[in-house]
């Protein structure tokens, strides 16, 4: 593949470039360097790329386990803390002041930082609209599992948010 076909599909999914990276990496400098490591990836695997699966599929599986790799590197000299997509904002929670917002948003990401690299990337890709079977593909799990994991997961972040609420109030 020449360079400026590979620019071209770069900019296809750069969204999911950076969405990976803002989910795994707690300062700018960090998301910025991953995002290199991940592009980098994408440039020397692109001769391994099988065009019967859809390009995004296959990005978000380079792209996640760059970032686990990076994410267990950097953990190592830093705190646990990262920041949360825009796109889970919107998603997560329609509260009625913005102030009520931003907490329950700190909350979430709290939350989300607590799981394990596994269950992180799952609710990523989940709450990024992939269905179970787009899931399981990228993570390499059956999507029975992908769907039995999802809903463990919103059952623990909700029980958090309930013992939260209900120890604050």
């Amino acid at each position: 593949m020449e360079r400026n076909e590979f620019i071209s599909k770069l900019e296809s999914v750069k969204g999911i470039i950076y969405k990976v990276s803002n989910s795994y990496c707690p300062d700018i400098e960090s998301r910025k360097d991953l995002a290199q490591e991940i592009v980098i990836q994408l440039w020397q695997s692109m001769d391994k790329y099988d065009p019967q699966y859809k390009f995004s599929t296959w990005v978000y599986r380079i792209a996640l386990n760059m970032a686990i790799s990076f994410y267990r590197k950097e953990n190592t000299r830093n705190s646990r803390t990262t920041s949360i997509d825009e796109t889970l904002i919107d998603i997560a929670f329609e509260l009625e002041s913005k102030n009520e917002q931003e907490s329950q948003l700190n909350l979430l990401n709290q939350f989300i930082q607590q799981l394990d690299k596994l269950n992180k990337a799952l609710i990523l890709l989940y709450l990024d609209g992939h269905n179970y079977d787009e899931i399981g593909n990228i993570l390499g799990i059956s999507a029975s599992n992908v769907g039995t994991k999802i809903n463990r997961i919103k059952k623990k972040l909700k029980r958090q948010f309930e013992t939260t609420t209900n120890h604050g109030t």
